[in-house]
Parts: C-alpha cells; sequence; structure tokens
C-alpha cells in the first residue's frame, strides 16, 4: 500500500526527473569534453580537407595557366 501512495505523490516524480535529468546532462558533458579532447589531439578533418581541396585547387591553377606570345 505504501508504493501505491509512493507513486502518486508529486515529489517523488519531481525528483525522479530531477535526478534522470541531471544524469543525462552530466553523461552529455563528458561526451563533449571527449570530442574536445579528441580534436585537441587528432585535429579537426575538416581543417585537413579544406588544406588538401585549397592545394589541390593551386596546382589545377598552374596547369591551366597558358602563356602567349604576341609578336
Amino acid at each position: 500500500m505504501e508504493l501505491h501512495h509512493l507513486f502518486k505523490d508529486k515529489r517523488f516524480w519531481f525528483s525522479s526527473i530531477l535526478i534522470a535529468w541531471a544524469a543525462g546532462l552530466q553523461g552529455h558533458m563528458m561526451w563533449l569534453q571527449r570530442q574536445d579532447n579528441f580534436k585537441k589531439k587528432f585535429g579537426e578533418q575538416n581543417q585537413n580537407v579544406d588544406e588538401d581541396n585549397d592545394n589541390d585547387n593551386q596546382v589545377k591553377d598552374k596547369k591551366e595557366e597558358k602563356v602567349t606570345f604576341d609578336f
């Protein structure tokens, strides 16, 4: 009978939701910290791709240059 009253108590539900929210927030913050540590250790993948694309574009631009002579 006590469980029946416990489940009807609003304080029980509020505290349960608050604890679940705090645990979720802590897990999310730990996940963000792991992501930041990974980026510090290995760098961002997008930066490397952008640098490679810039280098490729510079090489292509040099190949496309045509030299003309006016006589």
